[in-house]
C-alpha cells in the first residue's frame, strides 16, 4: 500500500519548525481558545472549602469519600494523559500548528496536576492516599488500566503509524485518551463535583472542576478533529471491522464508568441518584460516538441539563455563577 506523505501524519514534506503557512487552521483556533481560557488554581479561594472540610457536620461521610475518590482519579489520569501527548502523540503528529496546540494542552494538563497539589495542600489531605488510588481503588484502577493497555503499542520507540494496522493502532490511542479518558471517564466525576457545588458544598473545588472541564472540552474537540482528519486522509483504515472495535471499546468504557459511578456515589447526592450519573455517562458516550462518525448506542436524554450548559463552549450565559465564562477573552467553539 502506498503511504500518504502529505497528510497530518507521515508527512515527509512538513518542516515542524515552520508554522506558516498553516494547513489545519482548526488546530490554530483550538490553541487561541486555550490561551483565552488561561487560569491557575491559586486564583480560586479555598477558604470556605477548608472550613467545610474541617467541619464535623457540613459534609457526610459519603460526600467526603466522593470528593477523595474524584481527586484520586483525576490526579493521576491527568498525568497519564499528559505523558501520552508528550511521549507518543506529539512524536507522530509533526504538523506544526497541531504541535502548537498539543504543547498548550500539555501545559493545561500540568495546570490540572497543580490543581490537585493545591487541593491536597489546602485541605491537608494525605498525598499517598490520594495519588495511590489509581492502584488501590479497583474501579479507578480498572479505568486507568483499560486506557493504558489500549495504547501501549505506540510507546514502542520503533513504532511508526504507517500501514493500515499501525494507523489503526495510532487512532485507537487517540480514541483511548481523547474520547474515552477525557470524553467519558472524566464526566461522571465532573457531574458529581458540580452537583456538590450546586448544593453550596466545596464551591472552590467545584469552580476548579469547572475550569478543568472547560479545558477538557477543548481537548476532546481537538482530539476528535485530529481523529477525523486522519480517517479522512486514510480512508482505507476505516473498515467495518475497525468501527465495530471502536464501538465495542466505547461500550466497555461505559460499563467501567458506570461501575465507578456506583462505587463513588452509591447513595447519590441530594436529588440525584447513582443511576442518573450512569445515564449521563451513556448520553455523553453517544455524543462522542457521533462526533467521530459512529451511530448512537444508548439513546438516553441528558438528565443534567446544567451539565450541558457547563460543557457547551458556545454558551454566552454566565451559568456557572462564577468567572468561568468571563475569563475567555477571545474565540468560541461549537463542535457538538
Amino acid at each position: 500500500m502506498k503511504i500518504k506523505t502529505d497528510g497530518i501524519i507521515n508527512n515527509t514534506s512538513t518542516d515542524p519548525n515552520k508554522i506558516l503557512p498553516m494547513k489545519y487552521l482548526w488546530a490554530r483556533e483550538y490553541y487561541k481558545s486555550g490561551v483565552a481560557n488561561n487560569w491557575t488554581p491559586e486564583e480560586v479561594s479555598m477558604q470556605k472549602d477548608i472550613e467545610q472540610w474541617q467541619s464535623a457536620t457540613t459534609l457526610t461521610e459519603l460526600e467526603r469519600k466522593l470528593i477523595l475518590w474524584n481527586l484520586g482519579f483525576f490526579s493521576t489520569a491527568e498525568s497519564l494523559t499528559a505523558n501520552n501527548i508528550v511521549l507518543a502523540v506529539y512524536r507522530h503528529v509533526s504538523n506544526p500548528e497541531c504541535r502548537q496546540y498539543m504543547l498548550r494542552q500539555a501545559f493545561e494538563e500540568a495546570v490540572h496536576t497543580d490543581t490537585f497539589i493545591y487541593c491536597c495542600d489546602s485541605l491537608g489531605l494525605n498525598p499517598d492516599e490520594i495519588y495511590n488510588m489509581y492502584q488501590s481503588v479497583p474501579s479507578i484502577k480498572d479505568k486507568d488500566d483499560f486506557v493504558v493497555n489500549l495504547t501501549k503499542s505506540i510507546f514502542d520507540p520503533t513504532f511508526e503509524p504507517k500501514g493500515v494496522e499501525n494507523i489503526q493502532k495510532f487512532v485507537l490511542d487517540l480514541i483511548g485518551f481523547y474520547v474515552i479518558m477525557e470524553g467519558i471517564f472524566f464526566y461522571a466525576g465532573f457531574a458529581m463535583m458540580l452537583a456538590l457545588k450546586r448544593q453550596q458544598k466545596m464551591s472552590g473545588l467545584g469552580e476548579m472542576f469547572e475550569y478543568i472541564m472547560r479545558d477538557e472540552s477543548l481537548h476532546l474537540a481537538y482530539g476528535c478533529d485530529l481523529i477525523n482528519t486522519i480517517l479522512a486522509e486514510n480512508p482505507e483504515v476505516w473498515t467495518a471491522e475497525f468501527q465495530d472495535t471502536i464501538v465495542s471499546l466505547i461500550e466497555q468504557a461505559v460499563v467501567l464508568e458506570r461501575r465507578y459511578a456506583y462505587d463513588a456515589c452509591p447513595q447519590g447526592l441530594l436529588g440525584i441518584n447513582a443511576e442518573q450519573f450512569c445515564v449521563y455517562v451513556e448520553h455523553m458516550a453517544d455524543r462522542r460516538l457521533e462526533r467521530i462518525g459512529l451511530p448512537k448506542l444508548f439513546f438516553k436524554e441528558n438528565p443534567f441539563p446544567w451539565m450541558s450548559q457547563a460543557t457547551d463552549l458556545a454558551k454566552e450565559k454566565n451559568f456557572f455563577e462564577t468567572r468561568v465564562t468571563e475569563y475567555q477573552t477571545a474565540g468560541s467553539l461549537s463542535w457538538d
